[in-house]
């Protein structure tokens, strides 16, 4: 993304200008159903039957629903993938009840959703949230089964991840870094200028596609009317004051003892240090950095990253 691009999105409203998009996502075939969870029913769909090591996906958030990893359906001509749309948003229920959206409770939907699906083993994907959340798992002993470990866009502590997008807005262009910070001192987050901000954030450090595709708007949407996002993390990525700001795993790491890949982006949103400090923990760990690409690897390069986790996986 050059200069220009950047400098025009501050005149226009990105998701504005490709909301229409939101109404043709990507469709895919498989089996759906939906699972008794602890708090509701959450939505899962299992693509391909092949007779692999079934593949078991984390959506990011808490919240972004799994719209955004459905290109990750083309690693089923060999084996099963599993995506399903956690509690508090997408096509699984939202109670509005915030003592649900904890990371405790999420861990044992987790199980749920193995034991009901028959996944006794599989191999794990988290993307952001997800990341974390595949890492409480098995650091909580749940991990049994579970052959390989795939993290993208990871953190293994939020404050190092809050401390690395900071970096990144102080590095906008244009003064614009500066411009969003006072805005939040002025209590003008609501503001259509805070907004265009924060989306201009997104379009170099979220998802650089021009223009968004529409499960990214998808995505976006489900985040928007979250309870899970507003309780568990807050108003956007990179301003977390909800109840899993102070989540830090990092010096457990050296616990999980499982064949892990990394995949991040040049320019994700989750900062290179992030990965290298789980890479670092982890015996054995291999981390790719996909040139070119921010948060969402998966929808920018979706044939390269599959290429990347197909050799992983075997």
């Amino acid at each position: 993304m050059d200069r220009r691009t950047v400098l025009g999105a501050l005149a226009v409203t990105p998701f504005a200008a490709n909301r229409a998009l939101a109404s043709n996502p990507q469709k895919l075939s498989g089996e759906t159903g939906f699972i008794n969870v602890p708090g509701g029913k959450v939505w899962w769909r299992r693509v391909g039957h092949g007779k692999k090591t079934p593949l078991l996906c984390l959506h990011g958030g808490p919240g972004a629903g799994s719209d955004y990893l459905f290109s990750m359906a083309a690693l089923a001509n060999d084996r099963p993938v599993i995506f399903y749309d956690q509690l508090g948003c997408g096509r699984s229920d939202a109670p509005n009840d915030d003592t649900l959206y904890r990371f405790p409770r999420f861990v044992d939907e987790l199980d749920a959703v193995r034991s009901a699906l028959g996944l006794h083993n599989i191999i794990l994907y988290g993307n952001s949230w997800g990341s974390m959340l595949a890492i409480e798992y098995l650091l909580e002993g749940r991990g049994q089964g579970v052959e390989k470990l795939i993290l993208s866009g990871a953190i293994s502590s939020i404050p190092q991840a809050v401390a690395g997008e900071q970096r990144l807005i102080d590095q906008l262009p244009e003064g614009v870094g500066a411009r969003l910070r006072q805005l939040e001192r002025e209590g003008r987050e609501s503001s259509p200028e805070y907004e265009r901000l924060v989306e201009l954030f997104y379009h170099l450090h979220l998802c650089r596609l021009d223009p968004w595709p529409a499960d990214f708007a998808k995505t976006v949407a489900n985040i928007s009317s979250s309870p899970a996002y507003r309780v568990m993390n807050g108003p956007n990525e990179f301003t977390i004051i909800g109840n899993i700001k102070d989540w830090d795993r990092s010096k457990d790491l050296g616990a999980i003892k499982l064949p892990t890949l990394l995949t991040t982006g040049e320019f994700d949103e989750v900062t290179l240090n992030c990965h290298q400090t789980i890479r670092d923990a982890i015996a054995g760990a291999k981390l790719v950095v996909m040139k070119g690409c921010s948060h969402l690897t998966m929808m920018e390069q979706p044939k390269t990253y599959n290429r990347i986790l197909r050799e992983f996986i075997g």
